[in-house]
């Protein structure tokens, strides 16, 4: 499978078929599979997925379909897009149609709430899949800019270089640079925790608490996700990169953000569910916080961040008082 052209892409959100368009314009065959069958009639229907990415054609050559076993049995990549809760069905899914020399690329970006699990260890211990055929993809990548053919670049990690390559390969072109990493764990890590940094630097934007303690706020963020995936055996060099920093900076700084614009719907008042409803998408990092405080217990590293923002999303206490206790905790030295 040195050329792979057969793709299938799980998952019909916006960045599932921004990826399919992506891919359609690198020359692979495109199979983009929705969670029904209502909302794959839907798309052929538009031509486009009103829902998601409103406003932008479907390329006509990407199939639309609510099988995945039809998708994914014949593909030489499968990408899976879905939201990091619903990773364990679909690798359950995954488990009855995946092919020996298939490669399965994850792009989901948290971790499981219940288990603290990383996407790559849902999909070997459930969908059965080598973790040599498993890639992560992971970086600034916001759909609504990609889309429109602006410049990004990001990271493919593997436990084995051949995979990594191979999806680099598939993925890379002119407006889309794509590196390589065997760092799993770090790359998952910071593409998960990230999503919980930028809650919190919503609620610095929604209380225009001004550049200085935004800067501060994500330099401390940075710091607390380096500390948990450095315990859980990452390559601390991986979070100065694509995954880490970089996706950091466009996570906290978009407006096209959806866990930095939940944060700041939240310092506005709004409770966890109506924020919910007025995005109307997944927010991975209100599901993640919990993961994350979670994961800092089990390996004995203080998440200050995420215990505030748990706090808050539990009600437990306001945003204000949340910002005083992260402002007045015991005095350190910055790189303790």
């Amino acid at each position: 499978m040195s050329n792979p052209s057969s793709v299938a892409v799980v998952g019909a959100g916006a960045w599932g078929t921004t990826l399919a368009l992506h891919l359609d314009s690198v020359g692979a065959s495109v199979r983009l599979v929705t969670r029904d069958e209502e909302q794959a009639d839907a798309i052929r229907a538009a031509g486009e997925n009103v829902r998601y990415l409103s406003g932008v054609p479907l390329a006509p050559a990407i199939g639309v379909t609510s099988d995945i076993r039809m998708a994914a049995q014949d593909a030489d990549v499968v990408f899976v897009v879905v939201p990091t809760q619903a990773v364990r069905e679909i690798s359950q899914r995954l488990r009855t149609v995946f092919a020996g020399n298939t490669l399965v690329v994850s792009c989901s970006k948290g971790l499981e709430r219940d288990t603290l699990a990383r996407s790559s260890e849902v999909l070997s211990d459930v969908g059965g899949i080598p973790v040599e055929r498993i890639a992560i993809l992971s970086g600034p990548n916001l759909s609504g800019e990609i889309v429109r053919g602006l410049p990004a670049s990001a990271v493919v990690a593997s436990a084995a270089l051949f995979t990594a390559e191979t999806v680099q390969s598939l993925l890379s072109s002119a407006r889309f640079r794509v590196y390589t990493s065997r760092d799993v764990i770090g790359v998952e890590i910071g593409g998960a925790l990230k999503n919980v940094i930028a809650l919190g630097a919503g609620v610095s934007d929604g209380l225009r608490m001004g550049q200085n303690a935004k800067a501060a706020f994500i330099t401390r963020g940075l710091a607390e996700l380096t500390r948990l995936g450095i315990a859980a055996g990452a390559n601390p060099l991986t979070f100065g990169g694509l995954s880490g920093l970089g996706d950091l900076i466009a996570t906290c700084e978009s407006p096209l953000s959806r866990n930095r614009t939940f944060g700041q719907l939240l310092s506005e008042g709004l409770s966890m569910e109506d924020a919910r409803q007025r995005i109307g998408h997944v927010v991975e990092g209100a599901t993640t916080a919990y993961a994350m405080a979670e994961l800092g217990r089990r390996y004995g590293v203080e998440t200050p961040i995420a215990d505030a923002i748990v706090a808050v999303l539990d009600g437990q206490v306001s945003v204000d008082d949340a910002i005083h206790v992260l402002l007045t905790r015991n005095q350190r030295a910055e790189l303790d």
